[in-house]
């Protein structure tokens, strides 16, 4: 008997080490997992998602170290929800997150606006020790309605 089995919630978490190559595997556990789940490492979710996993984890090794503590990089898939949420949790709660923190030369200070843009929703929320950034993507494109041009007379 063949039965398959719908899972509404799948769930990666791991602790990293608080250095550059802890988030670089933040990024790479990120695809891999996406592409486990069935959601293609080159497919434009599996690309988003990387993309905000290596900002939020560079923050967190940048602006939320805590030598001796590690950050957390959890995801889950809420199948039910159509939502992929991707949580950052550091040690540091005493920073508070910054928007265009730089001039406009400036090559830092601009990666929160990207998650921003990239978002569904995003936040940030305390936690016993340290904060956790949270970013949700749908897992299908949302249609926008397209602008209809009037045909051409003639």
């Amino acid at each position: 008997m063949n039965v398959e089995i719908s899972t509404p919630r799948t769930e990666l978490v791991q602790r990293l080490s608080a250095t550059p190559r802890g988030a670089r595997l933040a990024r790479r556990l990120t695809g891999t997992a996406l592409a486990s789940w069935g959601y293609p490492h080159d497919g434009d979710l599996s690309g988003t998602a990387q993309l905000i996993v290596a900002e939020l984890a560079a923050n967190a090794v940048t602006h939320g170290r805590v030598p001796g503590r590690d950050f957390e990089l959890r995801l889950i898939l809420l199948r039910d929800d159509d939502t992929l949420r991707i949580e950052v949790s550091d040690a540091r709660s005493d920073r508070t997150l910054r928007f265009l923190d730089g001039g406009l030369l400036d090559e830092h200070g601009r990666g929160l606006v990207v998650v921003q843009v990239l978002a569904t929703l995003w936040g940030v929320a305390p936690r016993e020790v340290g904060k956790t950034v949270w970013v949700e993507l749908a897992l299908t494109a949302r249609r926008r309605p397209c602008p209809r041009t009037p045909a051409p007379e003639g």
